[in-house]
């Protein structure tokens, strides 16, 4: 069934940057309300990859079902056209059981494509040239393609990390293809919500949001990051795939591989989470529908849980 023929369900959303707290806050959400999470983020479906994604683990779950984890191997393939078609297969199940969806999570595209029904047009391939910025990228350096899409593209540029060597690859072949923007697409999209939506987004302060990021990393230091990355590539699985490219893995495996020191690599990967918590929040902010919640002080966690409960109380009751 396509989005735009979909009942309107009710889908909670809860959004943010890495670290404002969007976990401990979803689990006393879904326990309030009675609801099941979908996981919103493009890194916690692959195996094995649990430390450096943030993966809840099950036994701190608190018995609230969780979906979109652990669904494929990191050298297999997951695009925002799956999330899609995924979610929303699995919003109306979690809502036939009398339960209430809710996503929570930081990928842009991904969370907002599905509810308001983007559709991606397939504009072709050009597998030569994918190879021959694969091998580019390989030889010279992410960076460079980075560079290349910013020239072409700036607005696609500032959403994609030079390390999501796939989707900036994508980018520079839609722009060879059509000669359109892969950022023009996205603005022509119609936006319209494919659900009862309603949706919370997390912010704080800047400054002690990349206190919580530096302090988030040394944690996943401290819990095994160095482990995890070192047992993927032992698995056989190459630097080189998409799910390697993920903050945290591609730091940790060139240090691993003799290219850069600990302290340098661990610097690299706190600064690049700091510029990515920085592009969520622009991606989020330039939606209209968010209901905006400031937690920087975390002794009004209960006057802020209260908060949202009243948003969602005056949007579903």
């Amino acid at each position: 069934m396509s989005a735009t023929n979909s009942p309107r369900h009710r889908l909670l959303v809860l959004v943010g940057p890495t670290a404002v707290g969007k976990t401990k806050l979803s689990l006393q959400l879904a326990h309030h309300w009675d609801a099941e999470i979908i996981s919103g983020d493009s890194m916690q479906v692959y195996r094995h990859m649990d430390i450096g994604t943030a993966k809840l683990p099950l036994a701190e779950r608190d018995g609230i079902p969780h979906y979109m984890m652990d669904i494929h191997e990191p050298d297999e393939p997951f695009s925002v056209a799956e999330f899609q078609d995924r979610c929303r297969e699995l919003i109306p199940d979690i809502a036939g059981r009398y339960k209430l969806p809710f996503i929570v999570g930081g990928t842009g595209l991904y969370v907002e494509s599905l509810c308001y029904g983007f559709e991606f047009s397939e504009q072709g391939s050009d597998e030569p040239f994918r190879l021959e910025m694969a091998q580019l990228a390989e030889e010279q350096g992410n960076e460079i393609l980075h560079e290349q899409l910013r020239r072409v593209d700036p607005e696609s540029a500032e959403r994609l990390h030079p390390n999501d060597v796939r989707r900036v690859i994508r980018a520079l072949e839609i722009f060879r293809l059509t000669g359109q923007k892969m950022s023009e697409q996205l603005e022509v999209q119609q936006r319209q919500p494919q659900y009862d939506l309603c949706f919370i987004g997390l912010t704080m302060d800047r400054q002690l949001l990349y206190k919580r990021i530096e302090a988030r990393i040394d944690e996943m230091l401290e819990e095994g990051l160095v482990q995890e990355v070192e047992q993927l590539l032992q698995r056989g699985y190459s630097r080189s795939l998409v799910s390697m490219q993920g903050l945290g893995y591609k730091e940790i495996a060139a240090y691993l591989a003799g290219e850069t020191s600990y302290e340098a690599a661990v610097t690299l990967l706190k600064r690049d989470t700091r510029r990515f918590a920085k592009r969520q929040l622009s991606w989020f902010r330039r939606m209209k529908d968010i209901h905006w919640i400031d937690v920087t002080d975390s002794t009004r966690y209960d006057e802020h849980f209260s908060q949202i409960c009243g948003i969602v109380a005056g949007k579903f009751r």
